[in-house]
Parts: C-alpha cells; sequence; structure tokens
C-alpha cells in the first residue's frame, strides 16, 4: 500500500488517455441497439426511439484528448455532482463524493492511465457505481476538450440535465406540474457560448463498466436513447456526445464514444438578464415529428426546447451552473437564489452543519490566485489530509451577489489565463484549477 505522501503524488501526475471512436465501433454499437430492440418486442415493450446516425470523432479531436490527469477527473466528477441530492449528508454523501476514488487510478506521462491495484481491488457490488461514477469523470473532461477545441473562441459550461430540465418539466411523479413519464435523458448538457452571442447545447449520455468492449457497445446503444429524450429545435437536428468507459481490471482504461452532427442546438442571442430570477415553468412533455403532409403526427415522449422556448432555456441553464459552482464552493445561500423550487431549491435551505454539509468558510492562495470555498479532513492511509474546494475569491463575489453577467463576461475573458499546473508546492498537493475559476486541491496535513 502507498503511503498518503505517494498518492497524492499519483494524483498531479498527467497520463494518457486511450479513446476509441471509429466506423467499427459506430457499427458495432448500431448491431447492439438492433439486438436490444428484438429483444424488446420479443417482451413485449415498446420500441426505444435512438439517436440516428452515431458516427466517430475525426482524429484531429482524438488527438487533442490525451495528458490529463487523475486529480482533475475527479474535479470533473465532483463538480459534476453538488447538485445531484444525493443523500442527506451532503457534505460527505455528495461534495465529497468523488474522494473515494483519489486512490483508484494509476499512470504516468509515457503510459496510459489504468486502474491501480486499488481500484482493481474494490468489491463486486461497487463495481458499477465506481464504472459510472469514474465514467462521468472521464467523459465530462474530454467533451470539454472536445468542443473547446472545436470553438476556440467560446467556452463550454456542463450542467447536470435533469437539474435543469426540472426547471420546465416534471420528470418523476414527485415534481409537480404535467408528468413526463420519460424516464430516459441525457445526464448532462454541455453550453457553448460568448457573451451577448447565441450559445449552442449539446446532451450528453455517459456510462461506464468493467465488462469489456462488448458492454460498451450496449452502453452506447442506451445512450443513444438517452440523448434523443431532448431535442432543441428541429425534429432531429441536435448534435450530441455519448460515451463508455471501459475500465479493465488488466491494462489501461478506454474511453469510448460517439456523435451525432446536426444544425440544431442553437439558442437565440440572450433575451433575458441572467442576473434575474428563473421561475419554474410548465412545459407540456414531448417531442412534436414534423407533419406528413397534411396531417400532424403524434408527439414522441421526451422534452422539446423549440424558438419559444429558446431564451428561457438558456436561461435556465446559466443559473444551473452557477448554482453548481456556489454549491461546489459550499454556499448554500447563495445556491438557493440560482435554483428554483423544482430543482431543489429546498435541499439547499435550513440549518447547516459541517459534519455532513458544505460549508464557505475556508480560503486558500493557489499558484498566486485567492479562492473561497469549504474543506474537508479525513484520514488516507493512516494519515490526516486535507481536501478544498472552491471558487476564485473575485468571481465568487459576482456569484454570491446574482451577479452571473459580469461572472460570465470575466471568465470568458480569462479563459486562456488559468495556471495549467498540477502541483502547488506552497500547498504541498494536487491542485486542478477549471477555467470556469472552480478549484479542487488535496494536501497531508501534519498530525
Amino acid at each position: 500500500m502507498k503511503n498518503a505522501a505517494e498518492v497524492l503524488g499519483d494524483l498531479a501526475e498527467p497520463s494518457n488517455i486511450a479513446v476509441h471512436s471509429n466506423l467499427e465501433l459506430a457499427g458495432d454499437v448500431s448491431a447492439a441497439a438492433a439486438e436490444d430492440d428484438k429483444q424488446r418486442k420479443e417482451k413485449d415493450l415498446d420500441r426505444l426511439r435512438r439517436k440516428p446516425g452515431l458516427q466517430p470523432l475525426p482524429a484531429t479531436d482524438r488527438g487533442q484528448l490525451s495528458q490529463v490527469t487523475p486529480w482533475d477527473v475527479l474535479h470533473s466528477f465532483g463538480q459534476a455532482i453538488t447538485l445531484a441530492r444525493r443523500g442527506a449528508g451532503r457534505g460527505l454523501a455528495e461534495h465529497w463524493g468523488c474522494l473515494k476514488y483519489n486512490q483508484a487510478l494509476t499512470g504516468r506521462a509515457d503510459s496510459f492511465m489504468a486502474l491501480s491495484a486499488e481500484g482493481r481491488e474494490t468489491a463486486d457490488y461497487y463495481k458499477a457505481l465506481q464504472s459510472g461514477e469514474l465514467g462521468t469523470g472521464f467523459a465530462l473532461a474530454l467533451a470539454t476538450r472536445v468542443l473547446g477545441r472545436r470553438y476556440p473562441n467560446h467556452f463550454v459550461s456542463i450542467v447536470p440535465a435533469d437539474t435543469t430540465l426540472r426547471a420546465g418539466w416534471a420528470l418523476t411523479s414527485r415534481d409537480s406540474g404535467p408528468k413526463s413519464g420519460y424516464r430516459y435523458r441525457p445526464q448532462f448538457f454541455a453550453e457553448v457560448w460568448r457573451p451577448g452571442e447565441p450559445s449552442r447545447v449539446f446532451p450528453i449520455a455517459c456510462k461506464g463498466n468493467h465488462g469489456g468492449l462488448s458492454a460498451s457497445h450496449t452502453q452506447l446503444a442506451s445512450a443513444s436513447a438517452h440523448v434523443e429524450a431532448v431535442h432543441i429545435g428541429a425534429w432531429d437536428e441536435t448534435p450530441c456526445l455519448v460515451f463508455s468507459t471501459e475500465l479493465p481490471l488488466d491494462g489501461p482504461l478506454t474511453v469510448h464514444t460517439l456523435e451525432a452532427g446536426g444544425e440544431g442546438g442553437w439558442l437565440d442571442t440572450p433575451g433575458r438578464v441572467l442576473d434575474h430570477a428563473l421561475e419554474d415553468d410548465n412545459v407540456f412533455p414531448g417531442i412534436q415529428p414534423p407533419a406528413q403532409g397534411d396531417k400532424p403526427l403524434e408527439p414522441e415522449p421526451g422534452y422539446h426546447v423549440g424558438p419559444d422556448l429558446y431564451a428561457w432555456f438558456q436561461h435556465a441553464v446559466a443559473r444551473t451552473a452557477a448554482a453548481g459552482l456556489t454549491a461546489f464552493a459550499g454556499d448554500t445561500r447563495a445556491t438557493v437564489q440560482y435554483l428554483t423550487k423544482r430543482q431543489g431549491q429546498r435541499h439547499f435551505t435550513g440549518f447547516t452543519h459541517a459534519a455532513t454539509d458544505s460549508v464557505q468558510d475556508a480560503r486558500h492562495r493557489f499558484f498566486g490566485i485567492d479562492f473561497v470555498g469549504t474543506d474537508h479532513v479525513f484520514r488516507l492511509n493512516r494519515k490526516r489530509v486535507e481536501a478544498f474546494s472552491g471558487v476564485a475569491k473575485d468571481l465568487f463575489r459576482h456569484l454570491e451577489e446574482g451577479r452571473v453577467e459580469q461572472y460570465r463576461r470575466e471568465i470568458y475573458a480569462r479563459r486562456s489565463t488559468w495556471p495549467h499546473e498540477t502541483w502547488d508546492t506552497p500547498w504541498n498537493g494536487p491542485v486542478s484549477i477549471h477555467p470556469d475559476g472552480s478549484v479542487l486541491a488535496m494536501r497531508l496535513l501534519r498530525n
């Protein structure tokens, strides 16, 4: 077993990621979808509507995806789940859910990332959780890089799809409003934006497994149904990304990924002031197919963002992204203002205790930048370590005071100025800073 100092060093070590995306994969996923459709028909189940035309990522994109650190992947995952409502003890069950994987990955600059010995020894009944959660981290880290390369003069924001959609649709029986009755949804949205211009939103579905390539074929076939559940603009014109991360017990992990193109996903130039509060809407569920001749067709199950909803949806995406950042920094009071009742505002309201929740009460300086956020102290291989998550102090003040417009203008202007180092010597531990101003850091404490 490695000592705590060695574990922290490994977290900051860049490593290559094996990315698999080619025409053979697209064909195998199509065959897996056809087989699933056949089995569903035999069982008298409804046939799933899947995203048509999944294709491999261009080779130029795949070549830009290497060299990430385990700590950066855990940062992506940890930030993604801060609004997930995964348990009553939110500070441990959600906010620090990524820390349980601090010894799960290994790799070096001249090799590919893989599960470590500790990661391979995960109990069988936790393996599905491990592969799904690490798969989320890798998928979001790679999606951000792919879209950032394609849209070099834009910013890429990741938001949880369920939280965003809840502002307009009743997703479950517990939500008020017309029920969708449809359980297929993407897990995340990526918004590609510039201040004052139309943005573009990409549904993302991500999964993970320990079962090998055939399991990834099945997962990607399933993911094609999840991304198809949201249309932004015209019928079947919404671009999307699907991922399945294979984490074998022997050999490097591999991210299998495909995409679908289209002319949709675009939202109008911001027609709302993003600083203004968002209210729950009651959008009738269903996706409207194009009429055949003079006869309109019945809506398909799902969620349709038509032109009349563009400004509202852009408002919802931006406010949800702000909520995720303030929650990541541990400030429940600041988070409440950005969520509607149906999005979980109540979850962030009420008494806060540091032992069971996250509290924005910590300050640290990394690479000459001041950050505010929350911390957690725990034992790592018998040694006390401190984890810190937060947001750059000046940017957080904008969010704390409801200035979403100003915050977005500033992170856009500073998107290429953040440090890329993975280890801060004065802090003495791994540090990951993302272009949205968020940070995740960990260090060994003196006993």
